[in-house]
């Protein structure tokens, strides 16, 4: 079959082959923005390159715009670098660089545009059929140049933005997280081990391992804020194993505020003597009532949970009856929020801390919310909250005004 191809498909599905799992664009109905967040040397790049590539190829004469830190970063790196677009064609059919008018043109009259975030004005007046921003967080000023991009954004039938960035805590990334139509996904350095200098990876851990700088240079996280609860140190020590038994197991719930479109948390949280073991995060996003009530159920049968704690904040009532509708196999406590979600995180924060709560597994989503709590910004944390309500119970007593370290 490869013989009936044509050099520039078959360069195509060679360049789409080479593609690593995170490194394809979401398949979500609703995607407005695909926000690709990577530590350094993950393949952000060369995603980035094989979509824009990609779409101006198969679109003849569509318009599309390369936004990085400075145009020296957009020729340098998104256009001719080692992973760049160019790089991705044969000498021959490659797209030409017009430096005058800073563009990128395909032979088919597609054209792609070069613009700094340095100069947010320059985007006004242009219009696109999608975009690529690249170091999102290393923008100066991110949402100024964020919004007159998207508001050229303005051709075709379904205008798309792919951002990819090495993360920090900054507050318009978390609210670029948080948007409606935005799909986060994480790439850590690790796997793209096989395109990276031998002896890199191994070096820079035994350097860095463990510290706040690798988990967010290396494995994509966007870690603590200012003001921030959890600390990136605790989190890495927590990682452990779960026990063979344990004495007690609980599946808290945060439920969503909508029927649908808001995330409902879902996290499984055991107990062993003085330790907690944080066993699973089951959150399930844009769900009816009885797909989310059965999410929960689903989590309770897997794990033998003796409880399930819902908050009843939002629905009361109605959340008993949407989990005793779903055949929740025990029973049911409903607990009620009178003080902030990062209030009622404090002494869950003192428990990481004191190294009494065990990870037995990697939570990437649920920790990036962890990290979150207490700054400024950010979706909202149903993982994190769910999480809280379960290490409260198992842990700290249940109490109206929101836990405080009792009994320990």
């Amino acid at each position: 079959m490869l013989k009936q191809l044509n050099g520039r498909e078959l360069r195509l599905k060679r360049n789409h082959a080479r593609l690593l799992e995170h490194q394809h664009k979401p398949r979500d109905l609703d995607l407005r923005t695909w926000l690709l967040l990577g530590g350094r040397g993950s393949g952000k790049t060369f995603a980035g390159s094989v979509w824009i590539d990609i779409m101006a190829r198969e679109l003849p004469g569509i318009t599309l715009a390369l936004v990085g830190p400075a145009l020296h970063d957009v020729r340098e790196v998104m256009v001719e670098g080692a992973s760049g677009i160019k790089a991705l064609a044969e000498p021959g059919d490659r797209p030409r660089w017009e430096a005058g008018r800073r563009r990128l043109v395909w032979k088919n009259q597609s054209a792609a545009y070069a613009f700094s975030a340095e100069d947010p004005d320059s985007l006004r007046g242009p219009q696109f059929h999608a975009a690529w921003a690249d170091e999102f967080c290393a923008w100066r000023r991110p949402e100024m140049v964020l919004s007159n991009l998207r508001f050229g954004l303005r051709l075709g039938a379904s205008p798309l933005l792919a951002v990819t960035t090495t993360p920090r805590p900054i507050p318009a990334l978390r609210r670029l997280m948080a948007e409606a139509g935005t799909v986060t996904e994480r790439a850590a350095t690790a796997l793209n081990a096989q395109n990276l200098s031998p002896g890199f990876l191994a070096h820079l851990n035994d350097v860095y391992g463990g510290t706040r700088l690798a988990a967010q240079e290396l494995e994509g996280v966007v870690v603590e804020g200012e003001g921030a609860l959890f600390r990136i140190a605790d989190l890495k020590r927590a990682r452990g194993a779960r026990p063979a038994e344990l004495d007690r197991i609980v599946v808290a719930v945060d439920p969503p505020a909508t029927a649908t479109g808001d995330a409902c948390g879902i996290v499984v949280v055991g107990r062993k003597g003085r330790q907690a073991f944080v066993l699973a995060d089951r959150t399930v996003q844009g769900r009816s009532p009885q797909s989310w009530g059965g999410a929960v159920s689903a989590a309770a049968h897997e794990f033998g949970a003796h409880e399930v704690v819902a908050e009843s904040n939002q629905g009361g009532d109605m959340v008993r009856s949407v989990l005793a509708i779903s055949a929740c196999p025990c029973r049911i406590e409903m607990v009620h929020a009178s003080r902030s979600k990062a209030a009622r995180a404090e002494p869950v924060a003192l428990l990481y801390e004191q190294g009494r709560v065990v990870h037995c597994d990697a939570f990437p989503a649920l920790e990036e919310e962890m990290l979150a709590l207490g700054s400024e910004g950010g979706p909202s944390p149903d993982r994190a909250d769910a999480l809280v309500w379960a290490i409260t119970r198992l842990m700290l007593g249940p109490q109206s005004a929101g836990p405080r370290l009792r009994g320990l």
